[in-house]
């Protein structure tokens, strides 16, 4: 299985460049470069990642030759729009901090400063959370939490004051305004204006329970839980973290492992098992039993999801594939009501092979089962 898996992530990367990597069904489809985007960040941090639990350099020397190509001496990233203030832009940053490590070169401190007081100047709802973008005024995304939390959280270790106040913040809101209390799930989306289309007039959520939005959240809380200091309300957050996994784990299906593109919804008619999304909550089970914030019996859980996924690595081509990923999900903006966060919507999208939306959390998964 080693070989089989390292195989598969040296071909991906074998078949990219900074412009044109493998894994970017978006860009691949609209036949345009890549960009500074965060499906890359998602593949480029599992690269680092690989490279620090298996000693091999080639994954990581992937990562800093992206970022060399796209960070500049002075720190300015190219093709990094800051007028769109999107919570996205923040989630490559996060590859800035091994590559940093890794090289030494000023270059990836300034640009991570650069990225931190962009952060700083994304504009906020009346409770404090960060829009999620500049397109979706008011609205707070499960998404976001984990493009832009994980980078902050680690950017004030690295080089900050520590203060992680405003982060907690953050993830106390989603849990306050987005959590349902009758199943522990929580919505995509929440709109604090309540005047998206997609949202209740009354709540501001949206209506449904799409698996990687929920999948996001919990690696970002994971994450957190590594990067808090111990007095930064790390306690917290594991606890969300803790009552999100057990209430995740009853929606999984018993003979896979594997989780529902709309969680709760189980068989229903167009309902599939969605290996992004499943990645995701193996990951952050894997890694939540390995930092000890979650109890034995969610490693186990995790390790069935991921040998649920395995079984869907197909050979039968030449290049190996990871099937049954959602290439994209969102809600609205207003001049797409299609994404109206219905059910209907969310079985709508197209399933792809090999995204880095699955690939990089099911390499993340990898890197958990080898550190033991």
């Amino acid at each position: 299985m080693r070989e089989k898996i390292n195989a598969y992530i040296l071909d991906l990367i074998s078949r990219s460049t900074p412009e044109r990597t493998a894994w970017n069904l978006e860009k691949i489809r609209e036949g345009k470069p890549v960009a500074w985007n965060y499906i890359d960040g998602c593949m480029l941090k599992a690269l680092t990642e690989m490279t620090e639990i298996t000693g091999d350099p080639r994954y990581a020397d992937f990562a800093v030759t992206v970022m060399d190509h796209f960070v500049s001496a002075d720190g300015s990233i190219l093709t990094l729009h800051p007028e769109k203030h999107q919570l996205d832009d923040f989630n490559e940053g996060k590859v800035l901090f091994p590559v940093y490590g890794l090289t030494g070169e000023e270059k990836y401190r300034r640009a991570a400063e650069r990225l931190h007081a962009l952060l700083m100047e994304q504009p906020r709802t009346a409770e404090g959370s960060f829009w999620h973008k500049q397109i979706y005024p008011h609205q707070v995304w499960l998404d976001g939490i984990y493009m832009a939390q994980p980078f902050e959280a680690q950017y004030r270790q690295v080089f900050g004051d520590g203060d992680c106040t405003d982060i907690l913040r953050q993830v106390r809101t989603v849990k306050e305004k987005m959590r349902d209390p009758v199943t522990g799930l929580y919505y995509h989306g929440y709109d604090a204006s309540r005047k998206a289309f997609w949202a209740d007039t009354e709540t501001g959520l949206s209506r449904s329970f799409w698996l990687r939005a929920i999948g996001w959240f919990a690696v970002a809380l994971t994450d957190l839980c590594e990067l808090l200091p111990e007095k930064s309300g790390r306690q917290e957050i594991a606890g969300i973290f803790r009552e999100l996994m057990e209430s995740v784990r009853r929606f999984a299906d018993p003979e896979t492992g594997l989780y529902w593109q709309v969680v709760d919804q189980g068989s229903r008619e167009g309902n599939y098992l969605e290996s992004s999304g499943s990645s995701m909550i193996a990951c952050a089970m894997l890694k939540g039993a390995r930092l000890g914030v979650l109890e034995d019996s969610f490693r186990a859980q995790g390790q069935k999801t991921f040998e649920g996924l395995l079984r869907r690595l197909d050979w039968k081509n030449g290049s190996p594939e990871l099937g049954g990923i959602c290439l994209v999900a969102g809600l609205g903006p207003e001049n797409n009501h299609r994404r109206d966060g219905s059910y209907e919507y969310y079985i709508s999208e197209p399933v792809v092979a090999n995204d880095a939306k699955g690939v990089a959390p099911f390499i993340l998964c990898w890197t958990e089962i080898l550190r033991g």
